[in-house]
């Protein structure tokens, strides 16, 4: 009887046994062919891996298969290949997850959404169009013209009425986004237009810090316009140089979402060389819009350079273009959360502080503790804050793009390190939806075996544009604000280092001379000045036909005074000059 039952249970772990191998074949099989797929590893890597994987998980089987009459066998074994299936299930969860993080972030949006809201003060008894009656309603005259049009159209529509003149409400058109809101925060009108983009505008200005918080939407229209973003891909990427750009918007949430581009970044990259060339371009430099007819931007105006991103990163990346000379053969976009989300993912990035920049609390979140001399570990939130940082330094914004330029190198020095591992799951996990890019997913994937089967020791290079601080036309605003006139000089540098390192060469081979724009010197490089634009010091009514002579330059401390949003931490300014 016990023979029989003894029997019965050996045949029963002989079944398990078939079972589990069969399985376990599969799942390696799987694993392979997924490594494969995944195209990360170099032939030389990737033939002799699959070759190991193949003959231990044979052995293993075979020797549990063979060796069932053993009790101590039966033990050992069976747990050497229950490990080895479990190894094999996260591991193709694993490269799964990757192929399909790599397959969402390289796939271009076609279209991107816009919305269009109806707002009125929260204590209004204003809840839905038809209350608007004998009211007042707000419009931009020529700001998003577009997205003004469509909901006069609605609420025609809404109405039954085909002109806007037969509107149960009457209509009053404002020249700046910040006079259309004062209307509605006075009660000159009852409801505005307002496109979403333009909420972060609103929000630096002093009287209007909490505008969030004050207004909601009583009906929105949403629609969508054309995307065209195609890359100037470059043929065997890791052989051959190119240039990205990297925009960073003002918001949180969906990178999707049309905003200010805060960060302007060009990456020059030269495999051959293991160069990287960090150019940044101030968030308020006063450049010429450059767009498609799709975008709707102001062509030929100039204006901020942070507000092409009101109308898509093929707005920035074609005045970028054109402001510096080059070609961009992809882009990279991301914004405030995918910056906190993927530092916190890889768990955090080292940054050295030097002598004399310690700041004690940011201005741009004053709840977090600043960063102290010496080496700092900083998660998301802090990075951050330390990358939008520029009122605690006297170099203000220039401080900033290098803040900016510091986080960056930070975070490739971490994603590129073998403590990667440990936080692979959580990286994937941000990298869903925080950011997009015009690079192929074929292209990241041959980059990422370059970086496995050659090492290279990267040598970063960095360069921003400089300029000087003045009051100008802002087109997208309606009115003055503060700007960076950027002088040409520091254009032509930024150009000819791009190119330097484009054909093989350091970026340092280029002589940064000394600007000393207060005294209209150019240190050593006025003769060079002098040739390519006719004159021996940066002037800037040579340099933009908007220049107004009565404008207020700032320099130094006599920057406009600011003062802390108690919402969302932004630094603003006060005295009616604001940072838009």
């Amino acid at each position: 009887m016990m023979e029989t039952e003894k029997n019965k249970n050996l045949k029963i772990y002989k079944y398990l046994v078939f079972l589990f191998s069969a399985l376990c074949l599969g799942l390696a099989g799987f694993f392979i062919y997924q490594i494969q797929n995944l195209q990360v590893l170099p032939n030389n890597l990737l033939i002799p891996i699959c070759v190991v994987i193949g003959l231990v998980v044979l052995i293993l089987l075979a020797l549990w298969n063979y060796y069932q009459h053993l009790n101590w066998a039966r033990i050992v074994l069976s747990i050497l290949n229950i490990a080895m299936l479990i190894v094999f299930s996260v591991g193709n969860f694993y490269l799964y997850k990757t192929h399909d993080t790599l397959q969402v972030v390289t796939t271009q949006q076609k279209e991107v959404k816009n919305t269009v809201s109806l707002l009125v003060k929260n204590e209004s008894e204003i809840q839905n169009i038809q209350d608007l009656n004998e009211k007042a309603v707000g419009k931009l005259a020529s700001i998003d013209t577009l997205g003004t049009t469509k909901m006069i159209t609605h609420l025609q529509d809404q109405f039954g009425v085909d002109t806007e003149s037969l509107l149960p409400f009457q209509i009053n058109t404002y020249d700046s986004v910040e006079k259309e809101v004062e209307a509605l925060y006075n009660g000159e009108v009852q409801a505005i237009i307002l496109n979403e983009s333009y909420r972060t505008n609103v929000l630096e200005y002093e009287p209007y810090a909490n505008f969030n918080n004050e207004v909601r939407s009583i009906d929105e229209v949403v629609y969508y316009t054309k995307v065209d973003n195609e890359a100037m891909a470059v043929p065997e990427i890791t052989k051959n140089s190119f240039n990205i750009l990297i925009s960073g918007n003002d918001t949180y949430g969906d990178v999707g979402e049309l905003s200010r581009s805060d960060v302007n970044m060009v990456v020059t990259v030269n495999p051959e060389t293991q160069t990287v060339l960090l150019t940044s371009i101030p968030r308020d430099s006063y450049v010429e819009f450059v767009c498609d007819e799709q975008d709707a931007c102001l062509a030929g105006a100039n204006d901020k350079i942070t507000h092409t991103g009101l109308h898509g990163i093929n707005t920035t990346k074609k005045t970028v273009e054109n402001l510096l000379g080059i070609t961009i053969n992809y882009t990279f976009r991301a914004n405030f959360s995918s910056v906190m989300e993927i530092v916190d993912a890889i768990g955090g990035i080292d940054v050295e502080i030097p002598e004399g920049m310690a700041v004690e609390t940011f201005y741009a979140n004053h709840t977090l503790e600043g960063v102290h001399e010496g080496m700092n570990h900083l998660q998301g939130e802090r990075a951050l804050a330390f990358a939008r940082e520029r009122y605690a330094y006297v170099d203000g914004d220039n401080q900033r793009v290098r803040n900016q330029q510091t986080v960056l190198k930070a975070i490739f020095a971490k994603a590129t390190s073998p403590e990667i591992i440990v936080n692979y799951s959580s990286l994937l996990d941000a990298f869903q939806g925080a950011f997009d890019t015009t690079l192929s997913k074929d292209e990241i994937t041959t980059l990422i075996k370059y970086q496995i089967q050659e090492n290279p020791q990267w040598k970063f290079e960095s360069y921003q544009l400089t300029g000087e601080g003045a009051q100008l036309l802002s087109p997208e605003l309606g009115q003055t604000a503060y700007v960076t006139i950027v002088d040409p000089y520091s254009v032509t540098l930024a150009h000819d280092k791009i190119e330097a390192v484009l054909k093989g060469e350091s970026a340092d081979s280029i002589e940064t001379p000394v600007s000393d724009f207060t005294s209209g010197t150019s240190n050593g490089a006025d003769s060079e000045y002098e040739s390519e634009y006719g004159q021996d010091s940066f002037d800037p009514s040579f340099y933009t036909d908007s220049y107004d002579s009565s404008y207020d330059i700032y320099q130094g401390e006599e920057e406009p005074t600011q003062y802390i949003s108690e919402e969302n931490g932004d630094s603003v300014f006060s005295d009616s000059e604001t940072e838009n």
